[in-house]
């Protein structure tokens, strides 16, 4: 029977966001009585070159819409804001889309309204959202080096110029792999339950782990909460099996259906 004043007591759950990031899920997971496990699975970088970003902003009267999809894009846009000492009101004129709650935050928190937020957080939505609103109009996508091209393409197909500029790289930490593996190998140390925040934190966690490691470890019990169907989508290209998806594709959603995990083990996607 699930504590109810702890109803994730017993659990160990592997978190792999990126260092800066990774609080608030551990928070939430924390206070609900599970043993968290960090161990980053992305490492957010500089890219290699700011030119394209730093030239779009420099340029920014030329664009109706600007459209971020994380809050690493957003500090990204605050940085070289700063650096270009471009004050924020050369932004006013624009319409803004965040693909969620927490970019949408980020961006007020830069004094910038958001005209968009899509009613679910993946990139279809935000097409769906936008689908009567950009022909015809100069788009501007700052977000991560690789990263789907279903925003520009579906775009593109409306009638919109898009210019996709480079905000931030995301890569493997090298130096998770030898934590990861431990952590896998050791029956006091395995994780019960790992959680997925994207599509790159899955594929980073096959590379650190390695896929067969992987494997094995969902045979012996690991389980596998993802944020939505679009991280889903990626594990199951690489043969990792998914125990729950949360509904909501928010941090507070996978908590929420990592709760229900626990209290329903048998539940399985």
């Amino acid at each position: 029977m699930t504590n109810k004043m702890a109803p994730l007591a017993g659990q160990r759950i592997l978190v792999g966001r990126a260092k800066h990031q990774a609080s608030a899920l551990s928070s939430r997971l924390l206070a609900l009585g599970a043993t968290v496990l960090e161990i980053p699975f992305i490492e957010i970088r500089k890219p290699r070159s700011y030119r394209p970003l730093d030239e779009a902003l420099l340029n920014i009267n030329n664009y109706d819409w600007l459209i971020l999809t994380s809050v690493n894009g957003v500090a990204a846009l605050r940085e070289r804001l700063r650096k270009l000492r471009l004050a924020k009101s050369k932004l006013k004129h624009l319409k803004i889309a965040a693909i969620g709650p927490a970019t949408k935050a980020a961006l007020q928190d830069l004094a910038l309204k958001v005209h968009v937020v899509p009613k679910e957080y993946v990139a279809e939505s935000v097409v769906k959202s936008l689908r009567a609103k950009v022909k015809g109009k100069r788009v501007l996508l700052a977000r991560a080096r690789v990263a789907r091209d279903v925003i520009p393409k579906e775009l593109r197909a409306l009638g919109a110029v898009v210019d996709v500029v480079e905000a931030y790289e995301t890569i493997v930490p090298k130096k998770s792999q030898m934590r990861l593996r431990k952590a896998m190998s050791d029956p006091k140390r395995r994780p019960t339950i790992a959680t997925f925040t994207s599509s790159s934190m899955a594929r980073n966690f096959a590379a650190l782990a390695g896929n067969r490691t992987a494997e094995n470890a969902v045979q012996r019990g690991l389980r596998l909460a993802s944020i939505g169907p679009v991280t889903s989508a990626t594990l199951r290209e690489l043969n990792l099996p998914v125990s729950v998806e949360a509904k909501k594709f928010t941090i507070p959603g996978l908590v929420n259906a990592i709760e229900h995990l626990v209290r329903e083990p048998q539940i399985l996607l």
